[in-house]
Order: C-alpha cells, then structure tokens, then sequence
C-alpha cells in the first residue's frame, strides 16, 4: 500500500472514533443542569423548612397565630419578670360559729316547754319569740313583781311626805327588786310592763326572746320537756361573720400577728380569712397549736362543722421567675417546658427546669426576663405543634 493510502485509511479510523464518542459525551453534558437544578429546589425546600420551624425530621417545632386566633383559642401571653412568692404552710381547720357574735337561749330557772316559736335554720330579728316556758318559782316571781308594782304605784301617788319616808322607800325598794328578778330570770322588759298592768297575765308562764339578731344554728329540745336552769335551748348565730379554727403543727416556725391573712378552701370554694387570735399552747393529743381566723361569710358559702383547708403566706422568697402551673407542659422526651413568644409572634417551646412551688405558682430557670410567653392556653399550643401547625382555616 501507498504512503497516500496509509494517511487516508488512519483519518477514516480516527474519524469514525470521534463520531461514536460525542454524543456519549454531549448526553452526559445534557443531564448536568437538570442535576444542579434538582439540587438546588431541594436545598430551598430545606431553608424553607427551617424557616417555617421544622426539625431535622420535618416535623413542626413552632406555630403561628394571629392575635383573633390566639382570643379565639383563648391564650393568654405574660411577660417574664422577677417577683416575690411566699412559701405556703399547710393546716387543717373546721369553721365554727363565731363566739363574739353568738347567744345561747336557756331558762334560768327549772321549767317545762310549752310552745315553740322558731325552727332551726330560721332567721330570727331581736325581740323575735322564740320559746314559751312554765316554771313554779316564775308564779311565786311574777306575782311579788304584781303586788310591787300596784303599792308602788299607790305611794308614788300619793307622794313621801303623805305616807312616809320609810314606807315611801320600801315600796320602791321592792319594786325595782321584783323587777330587777324577773330581769335576771331572763324575761324582756315589755314582757315585764305586760305582767305589772295586766292582773290576768297567765303566772308561771314566760316567754324566751332573741337578745341579737341571727341564724337559729342549734334547736335541742322537744315540747313538752322539762329544762334545767342553763341548759340550752338554742343558740343564735351571725353566719355573717365565722371563725375558722386552724390546727398548725408543732414544729412549724409561722410566726403570725393579728391581721395576717389566709386562704380557706373547702372544696371548689375559696376565701380570704384574717388572724385574730393564737393559742400559745399545743395540745397533748394532737400536738397542734391552734390559730383562730375570722371569715367574711355575707353570702353564705360557709357553714359551721366543715373542715377547711387552710394556707398560711410563709416567708418570702429573694426575685426569682415564676410562671403559673397552666403554663407548664411536659415534651416528647418527658422534659418541662412553656412556650416563648419570638419577635414574629411565633410560640417556640422551650424546656425549663422546675424550682419550688409556691401555690398556683412555680419557679422555673432557663429562661431570661423579658421574654414572653404562654401563660394559659399552652395545653392548646401544644397540640397544635404536635398536629403539625396552627390550620387558619379550620379555626
């Protein structure tokens, strides 16, 4: 073969080459933007992701709600600060009637019941009648009150110097005597006027009236029954105005003056009740001292013979941050947490960790002043993150 035929025969061959590899190479150049541009949507999904508060596996860390939202879900925002709690101290109570506001209704001599005049639970006016009683020694009372009052009534008539000085001063003498008996025996000073200036009143018997205005607490007797001289009839109270008897243990240093405020719970109820009197002495048995506090009970929630519970403010605590136990949830991982409010509004849950408890109130750390968070509504807020973000549209 010829020098010429050579070179021909290697450019056919080294042509033939490059045709078959070029388009390999153009297909492979082909798929190079639309890989760089699958990678790039992919990385802004990831920013926006992040952006919208996702985690490393997707799922919701944050939510937003608007301000009708967060009223219509009901979700209060407070903002941090340092305040002063006091420790509370524990103590069981019992209400009783109030000592200073109360009067027990009792014959003072031996008698026998005759009528009833009011029911237990009634409310009663001063003056009201309440029992009517027959007694012996009340004849022989009220008639010397009788005969007093009709010769006392004849000498002041006819004036001391028509009938003596001695006689003057004896009718006198004896008439406020007969009447101050009848007093002592427990009769009402109009009950008294109607014996004196009626020669028929019915002797022995008397009737016991209300010496305050009040509740009638207690009733312990049936008609017809014979009563000793102090033992009670009834007893008249001002429901108004209770005692709560508070049972503190021995060992606890609360000191408290008179003026010092408590709450009293019993049940669903709550009120504020006010020291008055300590007792200095602890009970043998119940090795207990016992506090008295005076209730304002104008509405009747209290009655006499509940057991309370009672909550002493104990001394106070240096500024520390709190927040109330409606704002505190547990995560995932069992951790505590509340949720803070960022500058966008957005609720971010942040994990606390737990001090004392002061009441309604706990003390928490890993937050800052200043910051504000959920203080009711975080049960919400937390199932809206967990379901993956607050839905405006189904709100």
């Amino acid at each position: 073969m010829s020098h010429l035929h050579k070179y021909l025969a290697v450019l056919s061959i080294t042509a033939l080459f490059y045709s078959s590899v070029a388009p390999a190479q153009e297909h492979d150049h082909a798929h190079e933007p639309e890989q760089e541009t699958a990678a790039h949507t992919e990385e802004q999904a990831h920013g926006h992701d992040e952006e919208h508060g996702h985690d490393e596996q997707g799922e919701t860390t944050t939510v937003s709600l608007s301000d009708g939202q967060r009223q219509t879900a009901d979700i209060h925002l407070e903002t941090l600060q340092p305040m002063t709690l006091s420790e509370q101290v524990y103590a069981p109570g019992e209400i009783k009637v109030n000592g200073y506001r109360s009067y027990i209704v009792s014959p003072r001599v031996s008698s026998v019941v005759t009528a009833r005049h009011a029911a237990l639970g009634e409310k009663v006016k001063a003056g009201q009648p309440l029992v009517t009683l027959f007694s012996e020694e009340m004849i022989t009372a009220q008639s010397q009150l009788q005969q007093a009052y009709v010769e006392w009534q004849r000498v002041s008539k006819l004036g001391q110097s028509a009938v003596g000085e001695k006689r003057f001063v004896s009718a006198r003498t004896e008439y406020n005597a007969a009447n101050r008996r009848l007093q002592a025996l427990g009769l009402s000073a109009a009950t008294i006027a109607r014996i004196e200036q009626n020669t028929n009143y019915p002797l022995g018997e008397y009737t016991l009236t209300a010496q305050t205005p009040g509740l009638i607490m207690t009733d312990e007797f049936n008609q017809g029954q014979r009563i000793e001289p102090g033992q009670p009839l009834m007893l008249l109270s001002d429901e108004a105005h209770l005692w709560v008897e508070a049972r503190l243990s021995a060992q606890d240093d609360l000191h408290l003056q008179p003026g010092d405020q408590a709450s009293v719970v019993v049940g669903d109820i709550a009120a504020i009740g006010t020291v008055i009197q300590e007792s200095h002495t602890i009970d043998p048995v119940s090795r207990t001292r016992t506090v008295r506090l005076e209730l304002d009970n104008q509405d009747h929630r209290f009655h006499s013979g509940m057991f309370v519970d009672i909550y002493f403010n104990g001394p106070q605590t240096d500024a520390i941050l709190a927040v109330p136990q409606s704002a505190l949830m547990r995560d995932a991982d069992g951790e505590w947490q509340i949720f803070i409010a960022d500058d966008d509004g957005d609720l971010i849950p942040q994990v606390v960790t737990l001090g004392p408890q002061y009441g309604d109130w706990q003390a928490i750390s890993g937050v800052k002043p200043g910051q504000t968070y959920v203080s009711r509504g975080a049960f919400f807020v937390a199932s809206e993150i967990a379901k993956g973000g607050f839905d405006p549209h189904n709100h």
